[in-house]
């Protein structure tokens, strides 16, 4: 029996009685709120396991209630939003989305993206290692290992992999990626960002042609599988 709970923060009424529907149907427990403020008020309170947030909401813009919400909910957000350019995309990953998903959008995409966000949530790494397939991070040695094989990489390499692994399945923004390791001031410099990538792919995949670890979400940023 599924006890996971998710919160539907969106102000449209058949919206939110389609997602009851199919979410109930899936044996999820379902709180809903039809403004932000009823959101950040009964995420506070019900300490739901996931949060669809639309972003068109008539009290506080989405934007802003994604940012109130993850100074403090550390849980999965995915945006749910018929806004769909690429500015609003990349600004609420930036903010802290676990994903994004535009309106009108079919039902058995939206209830996969929601398992992927709970099973990235529930990883425990608790002996501190990040393992995908061949590919092995152990975070106390701070070394890194396909197929049993230590693979050397620079410290920015080091860095920039493991902020991608322990985000796995989220998609992070040029912008975000390169603030996180080379500081503000090279927020723009996403083909600095690129040759990174690239060095990294040589190193940890297969074929670094068609890779199956760091992938490219064209005009956004890269997700790690």
């Amino acid at each position: 029996m599924n006890n996971k709970i998710i919160l539907i923060v969106d102000d449209e009424s058949q919206i939110r009685k389609l997602l009851e529907i199919n979410l109930e149907n899936q044996d999820y427990k379902v709180l809903m709120a039809s403004t932000g403020e009823e959101g950040i008020h009964m995420a506070a309170s019900h300490q739901p396991d996931l949060i669809l947030l639309d972003l068109g909401l008539p009290d506080i813009n989405g934007h802003e209630v994604l940012k109130q919400l993850k100074t403090w909910y550390m849980k999965p957000i995915i945006i749910l939003s018929v806004q769909n350019s690429e500015s609003d995309i990349i600004k609420a990953l930036d903010n802290g989305a676990e994903d994004y998903l535009c309106k009108p959008f079919r039902t058995g995409e939206l209830l996969a993206r929601i398992r992927n966000a709970m099973r990235h949530a529930e990883v425990n790494n608790h002996d501190n290692k990040i393992q995908t397939g061949l590919l092995c991070i152990d975070l106390n040695t701070r070394t890194v290992s396909v197929d049993q094989e230590i693979i050397k990489l620079t410290s920015t390499e080091y860095q920039l992999l493991t902020l991608l692994a322990s985000n796995q399945g989220k998609v992070l923004t040029h912008q975000f990626i390169l603030k996180q390791i080379w500081g503000p001031s090279f927020v723009e410099e996403t083909q600095y960002l690129r040759v990174y990538i690239g060095q990294l792919r040589k190193k940890i995949e297969i074929n670094s042609n068609d890779p199956k670890h760091i992938v490219t979400e064209s005009g956004v940023g890269y997700r790690f599988f």
